[in-house]
């Protein structure tokens, strides 16, 4: 059962994120072994809610299916830090995961609510908004990421928490015309007033020089969030480091090419080539030895967005308002 657990978490990276699969090679081996596990049940979760199958789409569903799912998925996550078991694959992963590293349930019910505010179709009227979404479907995954790789301090924990805030406002706004085609929209409703764009139109062909300009904005704003992140390489084993300097450089990539390509961004989905990650492999090498040799971390920016602050045992309440 553990090998084919261990199967199921490494073919799923593989096709749902190529990106991260070339930098999680980089782990040590038990380490790499739960970075996948909690890949796999993030994966499921997200796919879940969204009638998905490996971040593809499948089967369109209503709200209120979505939201049936979604207690599903709360059920199943209370059921697996209660050590009951677990037939589904992705869960039994992530059971696997939580309990032997720890992992706060908070955490994982945080991350939950990312999905339920894609349920409720929650709107992002400023980039705070956007910046709190991000944070659950990613910044806390970072969280997560972090807990297994031995990261205990809060100060080291923010610093992942902003990479994955990172990845995802890149993620946003290399997806912004794929998530309009399925009427979501995580561009803050402001930026789009002032831009002159109807949301319901984000889609259209005569925004795309308006719409470059605005993910090159929020590009722009990930920036400090990926320097930021930079500074909790050294608190982390020097293969984890390493991993995780390699997902930053390609993601960051990813968002340098969003920017570059201007208004043919979307004409076809932004990526990087195999030897773009390998190069990037080998900066992300550097970068982690070079964090070996700081003496002391730099202050964190006070205007970045802070996560939550929660109590260990706070987590009655999963599906709280955020």
């Amino acid at each position: 059962m553990s090998e084919a657990l261990l199967e199921h978490a490494t073919m799923t990276i593989a096709v749902g994120s190529k990106s991260f699969a070339a930098a999680a090679r980089l782990f040590a081996p038990e380490v790499r072994r739960s970075v996948l596990m909690l890949y796999a049940w993030c994966r499921h979760c997200d796919d879940v809610v969204d009638g998905q199958e490996l971040g593809f789409a499948s089967v369109a569903q209503d709200a209120g299916t979505a939201a049936a799912a979604l207690a599903w998925l709360e059920s199943q996550t209370r059921h697996a830090y209660a050590g009951e078991p677990m037939q589904e694959p992705a869960f039994a992963a992530f059971q696997e995961v939580a309990l032997r590293c720890a992992i706060a349930p908070q955490h994982a019910f945080d991350h939950l609510a990312g999905f339920a505010m894609d349920v409720r179709e929650a709107r992002y009227e400023t980039l705070d908004d956007t910046l709190r979404y991000s944070y659950h479907v990613a910044g806390v995954v970072g969280l997560m990421m972090a807990t297994i790789m031995g990261a205990k301090e809060p100060a080291v924990l923010d610093r992942a928490c902003d990479l994955g805030i990172a990845f995802q406002l890149t993620n946003i706004a290399r997806d912004i015309v794929d998530d309009a085609r399925i009427e979501r929209c995580y561009l803050p409703a402001q930026w789009l007033r002032e831009a002159g764009i109807p949301q319901h139109e984000l889609a259209l062909p005569q925004h795309r020089a308006a719409l470059a300009r605005l993910a090159a904005r929020l590009v722009g704003h990930a920036e400090p969030y990926y320097a930021s992140a930079n500074e909790g390489l050294a608190a982390l084993p020097l293969r984890s480091a390493w991993a995780i300097a390699t997902a930053h450089r390609v993601y960051r990539q990813i968002g340098i090419n969003v920017k570059a390509r201007g208004a043919r961004a979307w004409d076809e989905r932004v990526g990087t080539s195999r030897a773009t990650k390998l190069w990037l492999l080998c900066r992300g090498g550097v970068d982690a030895l070079a964090s070996r040799f700081r003496k002391t971390a730099s202050v964190r920016p006070a205007a970045l967005w802070q996560r939550p602050a929660h109590a260990a045992a706070r987590h009655a309440a999963p599906a709280a308002a955020v």
